[in-house]
């Protein structure tokens, strides 16, 4: 902190070193933007569904090892799974456990297997001699009567098993809306409307959850319970920052302490409690001891594992390893970036200006701007005051172009009905940023969906320069205009024949946002990255 809160006034660059740069960006830029994008790629690749199955789950003869435990394999496994990225999960973990399988269900979204054949992602499908049944579900990602009967399946199955028995469970983001098991007599109907009257009404992600679960069969280790006393070993790509068991696909497999008394409070909170179906109460008047709540016995607790297998975190450090190979220096600031856009992209323009000012040590006024968006983006000071400990390193050893990379999942506010998403959004906001200082800056930023989707769009995100906004008034295009209506696909895919589109198609894989940022040391070190 000392060091970074010491650094020295920067110098002014003149007009004509400005206009000497202009063409060294342009000539640049096709060799950053196929960094970036390997590097991108590097890390999608990193947590796709064979990848982490692979790495999580290994067999010695008829040891089954998890998590630092092993489970004897008899002809006693069973399978079950939810998500966007399980079908992918389960075929790679049908191909591990082999004839150990007995019989397995998985939840996954309406139409993904045509969909993921269509994107040549074959080997993500399963074998057609397999013992796993697929039922599709959820129509645009909302729990529907597809998703309802497949999770009364996933139950039984459950329901079913012995204490010899060994129930594989594979989690993926968008289980929550894959298992849907309103508990009697409330019909999913109604749960929807309590849960989207809480959206409405402005809760958080926590309280929605604390509802979910208590209103659900399965959630909040609902799912768990059921297979008691089977044991049960669950491997979850985390799509949710900070990757907390509880919250993502609402914790199927992990103890829910929360009590009747906390949901009725979140009701109250937002002056619900009057207008709910009298079902609402029946559910929670009964208390149901379900969902390994804090009344269950030890040895259910002890029957569970739960083991993060891919995440964020892991996306960002195959992309560092990526970045290596590229001769780039990376540092990993966060994978817990959140909050608006607009001050996302403010912190990544402000980073790019810290890295490339002119002095022998950037000005201190921008350190302190920088911690103190900290808070909004979800980022802390430690890490932020490493990240620009590290990029002063960098300007003094001469390093030819660092590799700043974050993930996380920021969040847009809707103005307009355009096309786009966050990435897009965002990549389009820090071009801005890149672009509207005194010089141009020679950092490159891409922002992307690890699931190759970003909002209603063929994109995961685009890629962006200092140059954006001269070519963009050169096309005769009006990014205010587009920022407004929120269309940034439309933006990036009229500029420049959408060159700058990041376009990897599906990817059966979800682990949020990945960024990367190329920051030259500084702009008289920009010619050093050419090479």
């Amino acid at each position: 902190m000392a060091q970074i809160l010491a650094l020295s006034r920067s110098l002014h660059l003149q007009h004509p070193l400005r206009v000497g740069l202009a063409s060294l960006y342009s000539r640049s830029m096709s060799s950053l933007d196929t960094r970036a994008r390997a590097v991108f790629s590097a890390a999608v690749e990193g947590v796709q569904p064979d990848m982490v199955v692979r790495r999580g789950l290994e067999r010695h003869g008829d040891k089954l090892l998890v998590g630092g435990q092993s489970f004897t394999l008899a002809n006693n496994l069973y399978l079950v799974g939810f998500g966007k990225a399980v079908l992918g999960m389960a075929a790679e973990a049908e191909r591990i456990v082999g004839d150990h399988l007995i019989k397995g269900v998985i939840s996954v979204p309406h139409g993904i297997q045509n969909t993921l054949r269509n994107h040549g992602k074959a080997k993500m499908l399963l074998e057609n001699h397999s013992r796993i049944t697929v039922m599709e579900g959820a129509k645009h990602n909302l729990p529907d009567t597809g998703a309802l009967k497949s999770a009364e399946y996933i139950r039984e199955l459950a329901s079913g098993l012995t204490e010899k028995d060994v129930l594989l469970v594979l989690i993926s983001g968008g289980g929550s809306a894959l298992l849907p098991a309103p508990a009697p007599p409330m019909s999913l109907q109604e749960k929807q409307d309590v849960t989207r009257k809480l959206a409405a009404a402005g809760a958080t992600i926590q309280e929605l959850n604390t509802v979910r679960r208590a209103l659900s069969l399965l959630k909040g280790g609902g799912l768990a319970h059921c297979a008691n006393p089977a044991k049960v070993v669950a491997l979850i790509l985390s799509d949710v920052i900070g990757d907390p068991l509880d919250l993502i696909a609402s914790g199927p497999t992990v103890r829910s302490d929360s009590r009747p008394e906390e949901v009725w409070a979140v009701f109250d909170r937002y002056k619900l409690s009057d207008s709910l179906p009298s079902s609402v109460e029946e559910v929670l008047r009964k208390a149901r001891p379900h969902g390994l709540q804090q009344e269950q016995p030890q040895e259910v607790k002890d029957h569970v594992l739960n083991v993060v297998i891919g995440s964020n975190t892991i996306a960002l450090e195959c992309a560092s390893r990526k970045a290596i190979e590229l001769g780039l220096r990376p540092v990993i600031l966060s994978p817990g970036v959140c909050g608006d856009v607009r001050s996302v992209a403010r912190l990544y323009g402000l980073l790019s200006s810290f890295a490339c000012s002119s002095g022998k040590e950037p000005p201190p006024e921008l350190a302190r701007e920088i911690l103190q968006l900290g808070p909004d983006v979800g980022i802390e000071s430690w890490d932020l005051c490493r990240t620009m400990n590290v990029l002063v390193e960098e300007r003094k050893e001469g390093w030819g172009a660092t590799c700043l990379l974050a993930g996380g999942e920021p969040t847009v506010q809707l103005t307009g009905n355009g096309r786009g998403g966050r990435n897009q959004e965002l990549a389009l906001r820090v071009g801005l940023e890149l672009s509207g200082g005194e010089v141009k800056s020679g950092a490159v930023f891409l922002s992307g969906g690890t699931d190759g989707q970003d909002g209603p769009t063929e994109a995961a995100g685009a890629i962006t320069d200092g140059e954006l906004m001269e070519e963009a008034a050169s096309q005769g295009l009006d990014i205010d205009g587009f920022l407004t209506n929120n269309d940034s696909f439309t933006f990036f895919s009229q500029l420049s024949e959408g060159r700058r589109l990041l376009m990897p198609g599906l990817t059966g894989t979800n682990v949020m946002d990945v960024h990367v940022m190329l920051l030259p040391s500084s702009p008289q070190n920009l010619a050093t990255i050419l090479s």
